[in-house]
């Protein structure tokens, strides 16, 4: 059995983590720093820094802020937004990060993915998808979900491993925030499409939706939030949860 992972997301803005639902009514949880670092004495197998409006506001990744998140930390760190080069992912990679996450910089080009992984490897390249049902399709959106593409989520998942994404962070902006589970066929759909691990992302509320997450939407990993920012439960819960549902975790207390 696949060892699963409970990644912990930091929504970042203006220098702090914030959360909201739906990607909208954002608002305050904490200093990111603090909140890594109490993730990972938890029991967190990675943390995911998101600046949420680097992208819109068409700026770098705040990077002292990954610096300095990236110096407290001895498990894995991915970071995220504004990251629309090569040069700005090796300016994350030396900023800390182990693995760089990329949205709307692969729609716009999505070559981008091949240059990456040719260049830093494909363990550190993780295709962001932020999806929505629309009709009878999940369609791909940018922008922190502000903007919708022509683009179909599997099969753009499709394409971005076969590009160069070593991972897939799959985010349902449908359940973000929401606390009533994954989206669950949306993350088996691409889960069982491509041969890389997929993160499942929005919508989790207690361990039972994680649980379902790996079991029945077959993802190799569940991204958790706003549950853990509001003190609803912890990694440690999570975990402990996922051990007695019969799954493999790592560091369960």
């Amino acid at each position: 059995m696949t060892t699963k992972r409970v990644v912990v997301c930091l929504d970042v803005k203006g220098g702090r983590v914030v959360k909201g639902v739906k990607f909208e009514g954002l608002r305050d949880v904490g200093d990111p720093v603090e909140l890594a670092v109490k993730a990972e004495a938890e029991g967190a197998d990675e943390v995911v820094f998101l600046d949420i409006s680097a992208t819109v506001e068409e700026r770098a990744t705040l990077l002292e802020v990954a610096r300095a998140t990236a110096s407290q930390l001895f498990i894995p760190l991915t970071i995220g937004g504004g990251l629309s080069s090569v040069d700005d992912v090796t300016r994350a990679l030396r900023a800390g990060a182990d693995k760089v996450s990329l949205n709307s910089s692969i729609v716009s080009r999505p070559e981008l993915l091949g240059e990456l992984s040719a260049r830093v490897g494909a363990q550190c390249v993780v295709a962001s998808i932020d999806a929505r049902r629309v009709g009878d399709q999940w369609k791909v959106f940018t922008r922190g979900g502000r903007t919708e593409t022509p683009l179909e989520a599997v099969s753009w998942a499709q394409r971005c491993v076969a590009l160069g994404a070593g991972e897939v962070l799959l985010t349902s902006i449908d359940r973000d925030g929401a606390r009533t589970g994954y989206d669950l066929e949306l993350t088996r759909a691409v889960a069982d499409a491509v041969s890389v691990p997929v993160i499942a992302s929005g919508g989790a509320g207690q361990a039972s939706h994680l649980v379902d997450a790996f079991v029945q939407g077959h993802a190799d990993a569940a991204l958790v939030a706003g549950i853990l920012h509001d003190g609803v439960t912890t990694v440690a819960a999570l975990k402990r949860g996922l051990r007695d549902a019969g799954l493999d975790v790592r560091g369960v207390r």
